[in-house]
């Protein structure tokens, strides 16, 4: 693909920046928009990115450093609630005010990443997906969507949010335990919009987004433990249970889990077309990459162990 120019909302958290170490490789010239550029420094040695400082809520700033790129890549989402910081205001304004910025500074590409199950009204989360979808579906602009199941990959808030919890304590009480997932490996997902960036096929498509493993929960959890070759009780909670642990949760600093979470886990992430497949990218097995992602963890975890006794 000839080299583009394009900007990426959200470029910071975990797929943005496994999907921008894939386009510097490629050559294009990227621009991240951010509130933090400190948030990820690795991102600010990639060759050809470029991160700038700015509130990604403010349509003047958007259309300022939006103008003269080939594409939007719209990758911001949040999980819960917090710091004042709502789904609609996340989710719907925000798509709504870069459509608004695409249109006055002439950029007609724009790629959202949704979820599976987006404009389910089981959770406010979901709810808040299909209305942002049906903003981009209805912009008249040359859209594509993005439909993952959970992903996956290193450092992400799924495999290793579990691992934390199960080194908290010899039992580890789960909600909603028979939720369905599929889940997808970063890596496959971030190769799953580089193509599309190259291929006006991908235009008015959505594209579910699923590994080939359909596993409950309960069993994803108990995977983490026995790879992480840890001693624990991974005990499911009947609904009742789940649902007093998620009010509970959510006086917690830092919001591990929420009624929102649990009513989404209350829909399996379990989707009907295969998008990979489509694209032509056969996804990684999570049986198979897990060992693979905690161990690269845990050598990133030697790594700056060392580095700080040398420091010291």
């Amino acid at each position: 693909m000839t080299p583009k120019r394009f900007v990426v909302l959200g470029g910071t958290g975990f797929i943005g920046s496994h999907l921008l170490a894939a386009l510097a490789r490629d050559g294009h010239r990227i621009t991240v928009l951010s509130r933090n550029r400190e948030q990820k420094r690795a991102i600010n040695v990639l060759p050809n990115v470029r991160t700038i400082s700015t509130d990604v809520y403010d349509r003047a700033s958007l259309e300022k450093h939006i103008a003269g790129h080939d594409a939007v890549i719209n990758l911001v989402g949040i999980l819960n609630e917090t710091g004042g910081t709502t789904f609609t205001h996340a989710h719907v304004n925000l798509t709504a005010t870069l459509i608004a910025a695409c249109r006055q500074a002439g950029v007609r590409r724009i790629h959202l990443m949704s979820s599976l199950n987006a404009g389910n009204r089981a959770s406010k989360y979901l709810k808040t997906r299909g209305e942002a979808e049906a903003q981009v579906r209805n912009s008249g602009m040359d859209w594509t969507i993005y439909r993952p199941s959970v992903v996956y990959g290193n450092d992400d808030s799924f495999v290793f949010r579990f691992l934390k919890l199960l080194r908290m304590g010899p039992v580890l009480p789960l909600a909603q335990p028979h939720a369905k997932f599929q889940p997808a490996h970063v890596g496959d997902v971030a190769g799953a919009i580089r193509r599309c960036l190259g291929d006006r096929a991908s235009i008015g498509k959505i594209h579910e987004l699923y590994g080939p493993d359909t596993l409950e929960l309960v069993a994803i959890v108990r995977m983490i433990r026995d790879a992480a070759g840890l001693r624990r009780m991974v005990l499911p909670l009947p609904g009742a249970l789940g649902h007093l642990q998620a009010i509970a949760a959510e006086l917690i600093p830092g919001k591990p889990f929420s009624r929102d979470n649990f009513h989404s886990l209350g829909v399996d992430s379990v989707g009907s077309r295969n998008g990979f497949a489509d694209l032509g990218i056969t996804p990684r097995r999570f049986a198979a990459m897990l060992p693979v992602v905690l161990g690269s963890h845990a050598r990133a975890h030697r790594l700056d162990i060392a580095r700080l006794t040398q420091d010291a």
